[in-house]
C-alpha cells in the first residue's frame, strides 16, 4: 500500500509531467480492462470515474488511465480525459488495485497509484508512482510521476 507520506517524500525526486489529453481512440470501450468491477472505481458520489485501459500496443506502453469527471458540458456530458506516459504511449504497468485517493479542499481529489514505465533509451523499466489531482470545478487535471518511486 502506498503511504501518502512516502508519496509526498518522493516529491523531492525528479518528477516528470504526464500527458493528460481529451479522450480519443485510447478511451474506446474495447480497451477497458476486465473484470470491470476490479479495474474501475467511482469517487465523489459517482461523479468521478477512473478506469484502466489496455490498448495492447505498444506492448511496453499499452496501459492508460481513463478519467471521466465534472465539469459538465452544456448537454450534461462529463469531461473525458486519458492519462498516458508520453503522447499515445502508456505505462508498462498500472497497479490499479493499489490506487489510493483522498480529498484536499485546496487542490481537489488527489490520487496515487504504483506504475511501471519502460525507458527504451535507457534499456530498462522503472517503478514509479503516478500522482494526479483533479479539480472538479475547473476540470483541471495535473499528473506527474516520481522517477525511482516505490
Amino acid at each position: 500500500m502506498i503511504r501518502w507520506l512516502a508519496a509526498l517524500a518522493l516529491l523531492a525526486a525528479p518528477a516528470a509531467a504526464q500527458n493528460v489529453e481529451d479522450c480519443d481512440w485510447r478511451a474506446s470501450a474495447r480497451n477497458l480492462v476486465e473484470p470491470w468491477d476490479e479495474t474501475s472505481r467511482t469517487f465523489s458520489n459517482g461523479k468521478v470515474r477512473l478506469a484502466l485501459l489496455d490498448t495492447i500496443e505498444p506492448a511496453a506502453g499499452a496501459l492508460h488511465l481513463l478519467v471521466i469527471s465534472p465539469p459538465y458540458a452544456e448537454l450534461g456530458d462529463a469531461q473525458c480525459k486519458v492519462i498516458s506516459w508520453a503522447g499515445s504511449v502508456g505505462f508498462s504497468g498500472l497497479l490499479f488495485d493499489q490506487l489510493e485517493a483522498h480529498y484536499d479542499p485546496t487542490t481537489g481529489l488527489q490520487f496515487a497509484m504504483p506504475a511501471i514505465i519502460y525507458m527504451p533509451e535507457d534499456g530498462f523499466v522503472n517503478s514509479t508512482v503516478l500522482n494526479f489531482t483533479l479539480n472538479q470545478a475547473t476540470g483541471d487535471i495535473n499528473a506527474w510521476v516520481n522517477l525511482g518511486g516505490e
